[in-house]
């Protein structure tokens, strides 16, 4: 599918604010990224598929999840925009995944393929180490989010929550925060009821 202009402009500035694009390199930005209008709870994802793209979202939102043996839904991560989604080991390595990404949000996305990023890293290195640098700061977010899971009370992980996803916590509904965070929704309600008396 051809880009839209406006989803193509999204990507490009989002760009400029690591380092500018000369105009042979837009152009290979236009030829190698696609774009795709994804429905609300649409799977772009599922367990056993291999992750074929590299996703950055232009608008809405997506979850990265695991369902365990009882069936119980473990929300690991959200896209929303101008951020990136991918599950990079199967992504890198070609193998099946075992986690799903579904859209929260009917959305707007511009995917590159494997081959095609790796023609970017290879041939324009300016690329190579702006998602050398998304990576880490996923890698980064996850440790973090290990840590918090070990060490941190339930209100912390919250506060955790709304420094990273701020544009987010009026948007999803406690089900999904809640998924998040390892906890229940009724004791999330009892978290930002506390938190709202302290203000």
């Amino acid at each position: 599918m051809e880009i839209q202009n406006a989803s193509l402009q999204s990507l490009i500035v989002y760009f400029a604010d690591f380092f500018r694009l000369g105009a042979r390199e837009k152009d290979e930005v236009s030829l190698r990224f696609t774009e795709q209008k994804v429905p609300r709870r649409t799977l772009i994802l599922r367990p056993g598929e291999v992750c074929r793209h590299f996703t950055f979202v232009v608008a809405g939102c997506f979850k990265l999840y695991a369902v365990d043996q009882a069936g119980k839904q473990h929300n690991l991560e959200f896209a929303a925009e101008k951020d990136w989604l991918c599950e990079l080991d199967s992504f890198y390595a070609e193998k099946p995944a075992n986690v799903y990404i579904e859209a929260v949000e009917s959305s707007t996305i511009l995917q590159i393929k494997r081959s095609d990023l790796i023609y970017l890293y290879t041939n324009y290195p300016k690329f190579n180490t702006n998602f050398r640098v998304i990576t880490e700061h996923k890698n980064i977010a996850l440790q973090r989010r290990v840590l918090q899971n070990i060490s941190s009370t339930a209100q912390e992980r919250y506060l955790s929550f709304i420094e990273q996803y701020p544009q987010l916590i009026n948007r999803l509904p406690n089900t999904q925060i809640a998924s998040y965070l390892g906890i229940t929704s009724e004791f999330l309600s009892k978290i930002r009821k506390d938190l709202a008396t302290r203000r």
